[in-house]
């Protein structure tokens, strides 16, 4: 009983001694391909795809600008006139309205497509994300137009350190399209692009605080984690998250 005690007398000067120096320890969480498959799967199974609209202005407006210079250079302010008439969206009268389906302009992730599956895979130092997708949309006169394909992605990885958290930025680099007929690919491709890289960002990889745990002190108090920085490392087909904490007392 009394090696007990002085055992614990003896830890608890330790630990309060390390609380005072600011000491600190590294984790290492490795998260490998087959993880993030089965977590896919997972979400594709019990859940409906992510599903997202599409940018709601149909034109870059620095295009728009352009044009619209461009056409009072050559026609003065009629022609810009003429210009914005020309794309103005057709209104329809209220009796056909409801006979018009409706386009629901919105691109949904899906788990594979053609051979291509949604996936996360770590190659030369870097995160990649295919995308697989399908969707629609109304490019003006034309009416309704769907598509289907999948977008080349990277994933950067960043630390939040007041909300302790490490989340991942996807960032488009390019977009294979198919199904348009032909109508508007370059218009849809950019959409789902600007869209993607807006609507899925930012997004959580994992909450350090359910990776932290207290430590109780005989007659001081507790010991908390604190995430210090993060070092996401790609290795081949793999990733390691080195996460630096130090213990403060409370």
């Amino acid at each position: 009983m009394m090696y007990k005690r002085a055992f614990a007398a003896a830890l608890a000067v330790f630990l309060f001694v390390s609380v005072a120096s600011a000491q600190k320890a590294e984790l290492t969480i490795s998260l490998n391909e087959a993880f993030f498959d089965a977590l896919l799967d997972s979400v594709f199974q019990n859940f409906d795809p992510p599903e997202f609209l599409m940018a709601q202005n149909r034109f870059n407006r620095t295009d728009i600008e352009s044009e619209r210079s461009k056409k009072q250079r050559d026609n003065g302010k009629n022609g810009a006139e003429m210009f914005y008439t020309e794309y103005r969206p057709a209104v329809l009268p209220p009796t056909l309205r409801h006979e018009t389906p409706v386009c629901r302009e919105s691109v949904k992730i899906l788990r594979d497509i053609n051979g291509v599956r949604t996936a996360v895979r770590f190659r030369e130092g870097k995160i990649y994300m295919p995308l697989a997708f399908t969707g629609s949309y109304a490019p003006p006169f034309i009416g309704c137009v769907e598509f289907a394909g999948w977008a080349e992605t990277n994933l950067q990885l960043e630390f939040d350190q007041d909300g302790q958290r490490l989340i991942g930025r996807v960032k488009v680099f390019n977009v294979n399209l198919n199904g348009t007929r032909g109508i508007g690919g370059t218009v849809i491709a950019k959409l789902i692009q600007t869209s993607i890289d807006k609507k899925l960002n930012p997004i959580d990889i994992l909450t350090l605080d359910n990776l932290s745990f207290g430590i109780p002190v005989q007659k001081v108090g507790n010991l908390r984690m604190k995430a210090l920085r993060v070092r996401p490392e790609v290795g081949n087909a793999v990733l390691n998250v080195k996460i630096e904490y130090e213990f403060l007392k409370g």
